[in-house]
Parts: structure tokens; C-alpha cells; sequence
């Protein structure tokens, strides 16, 4: 099997009762699953003083001309986040972390959970007290309200609380996340098109969903956006090759360990690490490797700082955050190509090989170790770019200004 070089030549979650009214408004909160893996506490940020003034005080009625104001002359601009944050390592749960850590320009933030992994009862009360969150939002001359969303349940009931600040007359971003978008809309176009027409801005990770969101606004409207990950700290690094990411067949488990059995007793000094929880696939013993479970982010992200190699030979992604961690912690990536890791991995960042390919997975692992030289300038290529296009100084400027043109728009809009 051939082996190419890129550039040289918050498990699909599937919820069968989507829900698909003639209202996106109106959705029952107990229909809604939670997704897998839906597990962490959800982080509520505290608000600056202006946000908690904007928040308490009485709500509009419905649309509002928006005289807008710049920052530095009035109050600040405030953003709010629905979906899921907190401790989780990877996904949806840590670009909403990273946008909540961040000091922005002219917003400030504010997080309405809406989910956390439970389920009957108390996902219901979470989903009602996210609804009436929304319902209590105030001066939406200065607020936009941004929905993080995925596939499934997700896209139901983070749409129906968008679709509700949509007409409650705030400026409103549908943030796509999740690793099958264009089939999830392929096979639920009047949810999804219900959904995407209440935003004034559509962000997606790759082209195939920009490509896809553009089926059901104008193109205009559909920004991609990469995800930004925070910096690294500079590590001994040792003979460690990391996996991190739920242990399933999507993300090629299998294959990994099938190759790496393969390989490990001709490379006693290196070692595999498999990070994440359990979903599909087993815990079998490993030659010079181990099964480590579920790790904090923080773990998983000292372990990244001291790993030479970081592979992920998933068979279905949208733009994976730990790639861009481990280019953010000087990692040679080995990869394979789906969604946006191409894109990602181009001009020779990483190797890319294909998903599925055992042989091929072999040989860039065997090169990657082996070449020491080569996995450095490999390393070095990976953190140069994530400088310029992944880290947070280069991405959030990006993700302000999209919030800043759905307040625009809104305040077009309601001429």
C-alpha cells in the first residue's frame, strides 16, 4: 500500500426522535438524548459586571434596531454560549473552554449549559432551565448568542434554544461541531435547514461542512473557522507515542493496535499510550503499551508535552482538537485522511495515510520512529503551524469579528 505525505506529491451520535416541527422553537426537552460521553460538569462563568447588568435587566420583547456602539464608547458587547463545557478532554467541550479562558477584545462571555450527560429527569430540567435562560436574556442590541452544535440531539435542542434567541430579536451564530454534518444533513434537511435559517452567522471546521451549511443559507453567511487550542509548555520529550480519543472503531482502534503489535517487539524503547474512554472496542494487553482510560485535559495534555508521536488513524473526524494539540506540543502527527486533517496536515505538517490501511499506518509509525531527524523537522513544521493558523492569537480575533457582523446583520435586518 502506498504512503503519502500531506502536501508532498461538544462515536456518531444518531437520536432517532429528532425532532422536526413546523416550530424549531417549540421542542420537547425530554425527547432530546444526550449524546455518549456526555459526562463532565458543566463550568458556568461568571459574567463581567456590564454582562450581569445586561442579563438582569428587564427582557425585550422581540426584534430591535441595533445602534451599534463600539466597545471602548459604551458598555462591552456580550456573547453567550449554549451547549456543553467543562472537564472532558478533546471535542466541542474544550473549544468552548478555550473561548470561555480567553480575554476577547469587546465581548464578554457568559455560558448557559444545556446538557451534561444525564438523562430523564434531570436532562429535562437542564434543557427547561437553559430555555428560560434564553427567555430572560436582555439588551440584545449588545448580545449575540452562539449555539455550539452537533449531530443528533445536539442539533435539536441547542437549535431550538438558537432558533428562540433568533426570535427573540438577539443576534445569533450556529457554531457546527460534530464529525458528520453533511450526512447528518443529508438525512435530516428540515431540521437542519430550520435551524441554520435562525442564524445570522454559520461557523464550520472544514469545507465539506461549509459546503454543506450552503445548501441551506447564502454562502455569505457560512464562515469556516478553525479550532484554537492553547499553547504548550516545553517538556523533556521521550520515546512516547500517544493516542488520545474515545476507544472506538471511528477513531480506528483496532487498526492502531493491530499495527502496533506488530511493531513493538522490533522497538524496545518506544511506547504506546492510548488515552480515552472505553466505547467499542476493548482494553487488550499491549506489547510496550498501555490502555490508560479517560484522562483530565490537563493529563492528557502534559502527556502530549512529553510524547514524540501523536497518531489518530480515525475513519471519520470534522477537525479533531488533539491534532491540534499535539502540533501545539511539538508532535509529529500521523494521521489519516478524513474531514478536515488534510487540510490541517497540508504542505508536510504531518503524514497522512489512509483509514483502514494497517500496512500504511505501519510504515509511517516505523518512520516516524526511526528517523530522528526527520520526526524533528516533522515537530517543528506542526508547531509553526499552529503558530500562524491554530493558536488562539491567530484564530479569536477571527471568531470575534463573526460575532461582530451576526450583530451587524441583526441590526440590518430589523430595518
Amino acid at each position: 500500500m502506498s504512503l503519502a505525505e500531506a502536501g508532498d506529491k461538544g462515536p456518531i451520535n444518531t437520536v432517532s426522535n429528532d425532532v422536526e416541527s413546523d416550530d424549531a422553537v417549540v421542542v420537547a426537552a425530554e425527547s432530546i438524548d444526550s449524546e455518549p460521553g456526555d459526562t463532565e460538569p458543566i463550568a458556568i462563568v461568571n459574567p463581567s459586571p456590564a454582562a450581569v447588568s445586561a442579563t438582569s435587566s428587564a427582557s425585550s420583547p422581540g426584534p430591535t434596531r441595533v445602534s451599534f456602539v463600539p466597545a471602548s464608547q459604551s458598555e462591552r458587547l456580550l456573547a453567550v454560549h449554549i451547549g456543553r463545557s467543562g472537564e472532558v478532554a478533546g471535542g466541542m467541550s474544550q473549544v468552548v473552554n478555550g473561548y470561555l479562558a480567553h480575554s476577547f477584545a469587546d465581548f464578554d462571555l457568559r455560558m448557559v449549559s444545556s446538557r451534561d450527560g444525564s438523562g430523564g429527569v434531570r436532562a429535562a430540567g437542564l434543557a427547561a432551565s437553559a430555555f428560560w435562560k434564553v427567555l430572560r436574556l436582555a439588551t440584545p442590541e449588545r448580545t449575540v448568542v452562539i449555539a455550539h452544535l452537533s449531530q443528533g440531539g445536539s442539533f435539536a435542542r441547542e437549535g431550538a434554544l438558537l432558533a428562540l434567541a433568533h426570535a427573540r430579536g438577539f443576534a445569533t451564530v450556529a457554531q457546527l461541531h460534530g464529525s458528520s454534518f453533511a450526512d447528518f444533513a443529508e438525512k435530516r434537511p428540515g431540521l437542519v435547514g430550520r435551524v441554520l435559517r435562525a442564524a445570522d452567522v454559520v461557523l464550520t471546521l472544514s469545507a465539506e461542512s461549509k459546503a454543506a451549511a450552503a445548501e441551506f443559507v447564502p454562502l455569505e453567511r457560512v464562515v469556516l473557522v478553525p479550532n484554537a487550542v492553547a499553547d504548550g509548555v516545553r517538556r523533556e520529550i521521550e520515546p512516547l507515542v500517544v493516542f488520545g480519543g474515545a476507544v472506538s472503531t471511528r477513531k480506528g482502534i483496532d487498526v492502531l493496535v493491530a499495527v502496533w503489535q506488530r511493531i513493538a517487539p522490533q522497538h524496545p524503547l518506544w511506547k504506546l499510550v492510548i488515552a480515552g474512554p472505553i466505547v467499542d472496542q476493548p482494553a487488550v494487553p499491549l506489547t510496550r503499551g498501555e490502555f490508560v482510560g479517560a484522562l483530565s485535559h490537563e493529563a492528557l495534555m502534559k502527556l502530549l508535552e512529553r510524547s514524540a508521536i501523536a497518531v489518530l488513524p480515525s475513519r471519520d473526524e470534522a477537525m479533531p482538537m488533539f491534532i491540534l494539540e499535539a502540533m501545539a506540543r511539538r508532535n509529529c502527527v500521523v494521521a489519516t485522511r478524513v474531514g478536515g486533517v488534510p487540510a490541517v496536515l497540508a504542505n508536510g505538517v504531518g503524514m497522512i495515510v489512509e483509514p483502514g490501511d494497517a500496512d500504511s499506518l505501519e510504515a509511517a509509525l516505523r518512520h516516524a520512529m526511526t528517523d530522528a531527524a526527520w520526526r524533528a523537522k516533522k515537530a517543528d513544521l506542526a508547531r509553526s503551524a499552529f503558530e500562524t493558523t491554530y493558536s488562539a492569537a491567530a484564530v479569536f480575533p477571527l471568531v470575534e469579528r463573526s460575532w461582530q457582523v451576526a450583530l451587524d446583520r441583526r441590526a440590518d435586518s430589523v430595518l
